[in-house]
C-alpha cells in the first residue's frame, strides 16, 4: 500500500469518529486533505467546522462542509490533524505546513484530539528540524539566540508569523519545548506533548494501528 493510500485509510478511520452535530477542528496538510474528503462524504448533519489554515478552509467549503470563525466557539468536540513525526513516547512534531500555532490552539481546545498518519511518520526518536513560528519584529535576534535555527523559504503563517526551523538537539523534547516556549519572539513551536493527543491512528499497509492516551 502506498503512503497516499495509508493516509486515506487513516483519514477514513478518523472520519468515522465524527457524529452529527459535532464541532470539528480541521488540521492542515496532505493527510488532512484526505480526512476532509472522507468527512464530507459521510454527509453528517449540523456540523460546525473550524479550519487551521486558508487552504483547509477552502477545501472544506468546496466540499460543502460548514466552516466558521473559531472566535464563535469556546470548545470543540473533536479535532483531527496529521503529523510529521510520531515518537514511541507520544511526542509529536508538526508544522511542516507552517500552521502549527493554529493547530496547537485547536488541539488544546478540543475534547478529543486525533492524529492521523501513514507509517512513514513513525520514528524511533524525534529529530531536527523542529518547526517554529516567530514574530517578524526582531527575527534576526531571535534566530541568533536559538542557534542553530534557520529561516525557512516558505510563506508566512496564516497569522503573519515567520516560519523557521530549529536544527539543534531534540533528545529531550520536554526540556526543548519548555525552552522554546519561554523564549521571547517565538510564537509557538511544533513540539506537541503526549498530554495533548487523545488518539493516534496509523495506517500500516492494510492494517490500522490505534494508540490511545
Amino acid at each position: 500500500m502506498s503512503a497516499e493510500s495509508e493516509k486515506e485509510a487513516a483519514a477514513r478511520a478518523a472520519a468515522a469518529l465524527v457524529r452529527d452535530g459535532m464541532t470539528v477542528g480541521l488540521g492542515t496538510g496532505s493527510t488532512v486533505k484526505h480526512f476532509v474528503i472522507a468527512l464530507a462524504e459521510r454527509g453528517l448533519r449540523n456540523l460546525r467546522c473550524v479550519a487551521t489554515s486558508p487552504a483547509t478552509e477552502e477545501q472544506a467549503r468546496g466540499l460543502g462542509l460548514p466552516v466558521e470563525e473559531f472566535d464563535r466557539l469556546e470548545r470543540l468536540d473533536i479535532a483531527v490533524d496529521g503529523a510529521d513525526q510520531i515518537a514511541p513516547d507520544g511526542w509529536i512534531v508538526k508544522g511542516g505546513g507552517g500552521a502549527h500555532t493554529r493547530e496547537k490552539i485547536v488541539a488544546a481546545a478540543s475534547n478529543r484530539f486525533v492524529v492521523i498518519a501513514d507509517a512513514s511518520k513513525v520514528v524511533d526518536a524525534l529529530r531536527a528540524p523542529i518547526p517554529l513560528e516567530i514574530l517578524p519584529y526582531g527575527a534576526t535576534a531571535t534566530l541568533a539566540a536559538l542557534h542553530p535555527a534557520l529561516p525557512r523559504d516558505a510563506p508566512p503563517s496564516p497569522d503573519g508569523g515567520l516560519i523557521a526551523d530549529f536544527h539543534g538537539d531534540v533528545s529531550d523534547p520536554d526540556a526543548l519545548a519548555a525552552r522554546l516556549s519561554a523564549m521571547p519572539g517565538i510564537v509557538d513551536h511544533g513540539l506537541f506533548p503526549p498530554s495533548l493527543t487523545s488518539d493516534v491512528i496509523i495506517a500500516r499497509g492494510g492494517e490500522i494501528e490505534r494508540r490511545a492516551r
